[in-house]
C-alpha cells in the first residue's frame, strides 16, 4: 500500500506542473494529464502524433466530479453504470470545465468512473478529472502489457508510474454514447 501512495504522490507532483504520465487504468495502459489543462492535454495530442479533431476520454473518481463536468446527466447514465460488468465509458452532451481541446466537435466528452486505486486515489488527491488515452502512438495497436508500450512513448511522458509492470491488461472498455434527449448508441463492444 506504501508503494501505491508513493506513485500516487509522485505522479501528482508531476501533473500538477502540467506534466503528463504513463499509468495503469482499470483496462490498458493509458497516458494522461491533467484534464482541465490545455498545454498538458496538448503534449499527448504531440506525442500520440494524433489529431486534436479526435478527442480523448476522462476518467473520474465520483459523482461529485461528474456533477463537475456535466449540468445533466442521463438517467440511463446512472443505471449504466450499476449494470455493467466491465469498464464502461459513456460519451454525454455539454461538458464543462475541462480542457477545451479533449472536448469532441459535437459538444461531447467520452468518461469512465474508475475504482481502480492508482486512478481513484490520484484523483482523489488532484480534485479533477483525468486524461486517459492508451499508450501508443495514434493509429498502431493498443499494448496489452507494459512491454508491449514502445520506447518513444516511455520516453515521452514526465513519469512512468511504478506499478502493476508485470501485468496484462484487459480490453478497452466498452463505448456507449448517451444524449440529454435519451438516445443511447453504442460505439464500442
Amino acid at each position: 500500500m506504501e508503494n501505491l501512495n508513493e506513485e500516487v504522490h509522485k505522479a501528482y507532483e508531476i501533473i500538477k506542473d502540467g506534466g503528463i504520465i504513463l499509468y495503469p487504468t482499470d483496462t490498458v495502459w493509458g497516458i494522461g494529464c491533467d484534464a482541465t489543462n490545455i498545454e498538458a492535454v496538448k503534449k499527448i495530442y504531440a506525442l500520440k502524433q494524433r489529431e486534436e479533431s479526435k478527442s480523448m476520454i476522462v476518467l473520474m473518481n465520483g459523482e461529485k466530479m461528474m456533477y463537475n463536468v456535466f449540468k445533466e446527466i442521463p438517467e440511463v447514465a446512472w443505471q449504466i453504470m450499476d449494470l455493467s460488468e466491465k469498464p464502461t465509458t459513456l460519451i454525454l452532451d455539454n461538458p464543462r470545465n475541462v480542457a477545451a481541446n479533449i472536448i469532441a466537435e459535437d459538444k461531447t466528452l467520452g468518461i469512465r468512473l474508475v475504482k481502480e486505486p492508482f486512478c481513484y486515489k490520484l484523483m482523489e488527491r488532484m480534485k479533477r478529472p483525468l486524461v486517459s488515452t492508451s499508450a501508443n502512438i495514434s493509429g498502431q495497436p493498443t499494448p496489452k502489457s507494459f512491454k508491449e508500450i514502445s520506447p518513444e512513448i516511455i520516453k515521452g511522458v514526465d513519469y512512468v508510474v511504478n506499478l502493476h509492470h508485470e501485468k496484462i491488461c484487459q480490453n478497452p472498455s466498452t463505448i456507449i454514447k448517451l444524449t440529454n434527449d435519451s438516445q443511447v448508441k453504442i460505439i464500442r463492444k
